[in-house]
């Protein structure tokens, strides 16, 4: 009985956690990895108990909501990354410079070029630019304009 709750377990974690994409996200495959180890934590805690199955899905439950944070932590590092460079390139670099960045822990990168500059009426100055962004081999494009705030900082203008 308690092997078949343990496998009813394993199972419905796997099935949630897998979903239906074909190519899981960094976020998925931490929570996969995540409930992986807490199940073996589990099994090896509760060895000798009688709630041993209750240990392991406890365990598969916890290592996966942990797993998945990580994963998405490591989408936060990408993001910061981006702004980064976005940043540095419209501040240091000439109109037409591209300047690129690159997680080597993801293997996701991209690029940002400041296209054109121009003065608002209020003294501003702003910048139009365009960025690339490679993430899972795929290739994303965008542009807008940003403008230097009274810190420096440059905001993208909605």
């Amino acid at each position: 009985m308690k092997t078949r709750t343990i496998g009813a377990v394993v199972l419905g974690a796997s099935l949630l956690i897998a979903g239906c994409s074909t190519v899981p996200t960094k976020q998925e495959q931490g929570a996969a990895a995540g409930a992986v180890i807490g199940g073996v934590l589990g099994s090896a805690l509760g060895d000798g108990h009688s709630d041993k199955g209750w240990a392991i899905a406890l365990g598969i439950l916890f290592g996966a909501v942990i797993g998945d944070q990580i994963g998405a932590q490591l989408d936060e590092r990408d993001r910061l990354l981006a702004a980064q460079n976005l940043q540095y390139s419209l501040e240091s670099t000439k109109d037409g410079a591209v300047t690129t960045w690159q997680n080597p822990n993801s293997g996701n990168g991209g690029a940002a070029t400041p296209t054109a500059t121009v003065v608002k009426s209020d003294g501003t100055p702003c910048r139009e630019f365009t960025t690339e962004i490679q993430v899972g081999g795929e290739t994303q494009q965008g542009y807008g304009t940003a403008c230097r705030q009274a810190d420096g900082s440059w905001k993208i203008q909605s």
